[in-house]
């Protein structure tokens, strides 16, 4: 009878595996594939694709900016070649105009407060709406139409309900609250207030179809398993529901963000361009538009027009690093490290 020790292979030759210093087998590494080269026609096929964008984005984004910050070094009033070359006056005078201090300090409030006061409202009438209930399309048409109105129809309606014998007021009067009548619009102690409430009843029926959108792709599985576990409703919104809706509420805010950032239209009609700033609702926007354009300095407002698409993008690339990265990084790079 052959025994198993005299058929298996002396030690230091099994197989064709090479042994270590402890006899312990030393596996070869697995043969790196690299991944085989784009031929002439994937090439041609990605410009074909991407060129026509590439060329707009250069032509009405990239090229503009340079203009503008050439612009921006001359003192220049809009007509003719730019000949009065001032350097970097123009960006050290913004820098130093206490007005656009408030301005900017205004943006920021405007950042803050929107994410604030939109972000829990949409997430609250998102949960409502994602519910079966009577009217319930009705209720979300209803939520997204001033979102489709035009910013002018919204900031003249608006300017004319809340002027000192506007509509509201009247109304106050007329319910027995008269205490309550207020300049609502140049008041600088209400006027922020007032011009986020309109921002608000403008732009949460655009979060609430981002975040019902959101919610749609969440499995009902997820739901129904821990309501077997005994989890109450609202327990099943914190620990599953909105941990699962983060990669879209930080989308919303980055838009909100960038939109609160280069906010004008609605400010701009409402206040005009000199009741903005004495009632403390002047945003960047609007001051690059008195101070540029109106006052005839337009290499002025090439300046500003800069720093605002510079505070832009340090705000884009700050949020895209800290925030976003871990949200996009699998699509862009496909999973693979």
């Amino acid at each position: 009878m052959t025994s198993i020790r005299e058929n298996s292979p002396p030690a230091g030759s099994r197989g064709d595996l090479p042994a270590g210093g402890s006899g312990t087998p030393v596996v070869p590494p697995p043969p790196v594939r690299r991944r085989p080269g784009l031929g002439w026609a994937e090439r041609l096929e990605i410009a074909a694709l991407s060129g026509p964008a590439l060329i707009v984005f250069l032509a009405f984004v990239i090229f503009p900016v340079v203009m503008a910050a050439y612009y921006g070094f001359f003192r220049w009033e809009g007509y003719g070649v730019p000949t009065d070359f001032v350097g970097l006056k123009n960006y050290v005078t913004i820098l130093q105009d206490p007005l656009f201090h408030d301005a900017l300090r205004h943006n920021a409030t405007i950042v803050v407060l929107s994410l604030v006061l939109q972000g829990p409202a949409a997430v609250l009438l998102a949960l409502l709406l994602n519910r079966r209930m009577r009217g319930q399309s009705l209720i979300r048409v209803l939520i997204f139409v001033p979102y489709v109105i035009s910013e002018v129809v919204v900031g003249t309606g608006w300017s004319l309900m809340l002027q000192s014998t506007g509509a509201l007021n009247d109304l106050l009067g007329k319910i027995g609250l008269g205490a309550l009548e207020n300049e609502w619009l140049s008041d600088p102690d209400i006027a922020m207030w007032t011009l986020m409430g309109i921002i608000t009843w403008k732009y949460v029926g655009f979060a609430v179809i981002i975040f019902l959108a959101g919610l749609q792709g969440i499995p009902e599985e997820l739901h129904e398993a821990a309501a077997i576990d005994g989890a109450s409703y609202w327990q099943v919104q914190r620990r599953i529901t909105l941990p699962l809706l983060g990669p879209t509420l930080r989308i919303w805010a980055f838009l909100s963000i960038i939109g609160s950032l280069q906010l004008f239209d609605l400010v701009y009609i409402i206040w005009g361009q000199y009741i903005a700033s004495t009632a403390g609702t002047s945003t960047m926007a609007t001051y690059m538009v008195s101070y540029g354009r109106n006052a005839g300095s337009y290499g002025y407002g090439n300046a500003v027009a800069v720093v605002l698409f510079l505070i832009s993008l340090v705000a884009a690339l700050v949020y895209q690093r800290f925030v976003l990265r871990r949200d996009t990084e699998g699509a862009l790079t496909g999973g693979a490290r």
